[in-house]
């Protein structure tokens, strides 16, 4: 049985090593991370977003089509099924929206579960300190990650598209950076953290769970705990952020998604 504290699996959908996706050399000169086939599933999409010249404009299409093509539209999503009841169907922005009241919930669990199936990364936290693969506290992520009401209606296609557009965005607009964004997090305690290297420098090195919220607001940050951990992040990492969707419910904490791994962090107080 494998230790947790390897990187991830053998293989992904990106065609780089998880192990190498996670470490600061990938950092250091960071690489264009792209989803086998999402783009070319979804040229449509990605044609007519090149014929926008706004982010706003783009924002509004993404949302449109994602709309159409997975059945949001009010009156889909209160259709009755046979027996009467209300049908749930899973959407990217319900699973933000979730992730932000609460990254251990089972929401949670799918959107590392994303990350585990496409980048190759395994969780560090759930609820605890993921330790092995022996034990309660992998076994309840591996059931909440698979819950069938959250895995219905194509949730990690959406996920998949909702990265892409988010790289399509940056490489496009160069926005909200060029190449690196400074983030910040808020936490009372490091015990969630996985310490890879301590010395006399202000950096440390720390491996993050396979998806992490920052922020780029370090007032936000401060409200969130007594340790300020502040990182570089290459844009390729990012899933998610503030400004990439005119629609969704983390406008107010200037919320960052990034995939995790081995980053140097400076850590204040």
């Amino acid at each position: 049985m494998p230790n947790i504290t390897q990187y991830g699996h053998s293989t992904n959908l990106i065609g780089l090593s998880p192990a190498y996706i996670a470490s600061l050399a990938f950092n250091d000169q960071p690489e264009s991370l792209h989803i086998a086939g999402t783009r070319e599933a979804a040229t449509g999409l990605f044609e007519k977003l090149s014929t926008q010249t706004t982010l706003l404009a783009c924002g509004h299409l993404f949302q449109d089509y994602m709309c159409v093509v997975f059945g949001f539209e009010t009156e889909q999503r209160l259709h009755n099924d046979s027996s009467g009841r209300r049908r749930y169907k899973s959407s990217y922005l319900t699973l933000i929206q979730d992730w932000g009241l609460d990254s251990n919930n089972a929401q949670g669990a799918v959107f590392k579960g994303w990350v585990e199936s496409r980048f190759g990364l395994f969780p560090t936290y759930h609820k605890e300190n993921i330790a092995s693969f022996i034990g309660k506290t992998w076994a309840s992520y591996i059931e909440e990650k698979m819950n069938c009401r959250y895995h219905n209606n194509c949730i990690y296609m959406q996920l998949d598209l909702l990265y892409e557009f988010c790289q399509w965005i940056i490489e496009h607009f160069q926005f909200p950076a060029e190449k690196y964004k400074t983030l910040y997090r808020g936490v009372n305690s490091l015990d969630e953290y996985v310490l890879i290297n301590i010395d006399g420098t202000p950096h440390k090195t720390f491996r993050f769970n396979n998806i992490s919220s920052f922020t780029d607001k370090h007032s936000i940050a401060s409200e969130f705990g007594a340790y300020i951990l502040e990182v570089e992040v290459p844009m390729v990492k990012l899933v998610f952020f503030n400004e990439l969707l005119p629609r969704h419910a983390l406008h107010g904490e200037a919320e960052y998604l990034v995939i995790g791994g081995d980053y140097r962090v400076k850590i204040t107080r």
